[in-house]
């Protein structure tokens, strides 16, 4: 695993960022909702740490029912500083980045 957080509703929260001297390839993002209402999430992978723009989104206020998960496969390699940033319409979704980091 290479990163956990409980988003905060309506906050950009970094994730996982890429160390340095490392690229990593992100498998998949889980995306659990815990509470007992639908709600929606983004997920943005952003190069550098750069400000969020909307080409950075890969997933974009995405439903969720409540008490579920959704799993986002992937296969994004990322160079150093690269960010995956979440976004959760409420403070009740969960999130994990799973992948591999490749040292230089």
């Amino acid at each position: 695993m290479l990163g956990q957080v409980v988003s905060t509703a309506g906050v950009d929260t970094n994730v996982y960022t890429v160390p340095s001297s490392t690229t990593a390839i992100i498998s998949s993002i889980v995306v659990v909702n815990r509470g007992t209402e639908g709600t929606t999430f983004r997920v943005a992978v952003r190069p550098n740490g750069a400000t969020i723009e909307s080409k950075h989104y890969v997933a974009y206020d995405v439903p969720i029912a409540r008490n579920d998960s959704t799993v986002l496969s992937f296969g994004i390699t990322m160079d150093a500083a690269d960010v995956v940033t979440i976004n959760g319409a409420n403070n009740n979704i969960s999130v994990s980045v799973f992948g591999t980091e490749i040292t230089a």
